[in-house]
């Protein structure tokens, strides 16, 4: 099993040590996943923060390839609306997508993941 942290949980993580005692699980497990969007979303703020040995733990973390499906966003997209979920942004959707490819669970605190378990085949943690 993989599990792809979320950047909702690395910024509780690192602000507040807040759900350290799943996510250093998780960490002692080697079961802690990443991918370039959710770097991309943690790293600029580390690197302001002058964060450089931070940067490099999460670089050398085992990192999925995005594979961005479009049509199937779509399709995802197309289902959330007719079940009256607004507001899912489409990094989300990428993130969730990347989970499902890679028969990955999400661990996350955002409610959004929360709604697509209902609509696709995503599993969270």
């Amino acid at each position: 099993m993989s599990v792809l942290i979320d950047s909702s949980i690395w910024i509780s993580y690192f602000r507040d040590g807040e759900n350290s005692s799943t996510l250093d699980f998780l960490i002692d497990e080697n079961l802690v996943s990443t991918n370039n969007l959710i770097l991309t979303e943690l790293i600029p703020f580390l690197e302001m923060q002058k964060q450089y040995r931070l940067i490099q733990l999460l670089q050398n973390i085992n990192r999925f390839q995005l594979d961005v499906n479009w049509q199937e966003l779509q399709k995802i997209q197309i289902l959330c609306l007719e079940k009256g979920i607004n507001g899912i942004g489409i990094p989300d959707l990428i993130i969730a997508q990347n989970c499902i490819q890679n028969n990955a669970k999400l661990y996350t605190q955002d409610k959004h993941f929360v709604l697509l378990q209902n609509i696709c085949q995503l599993e969270c943690y």
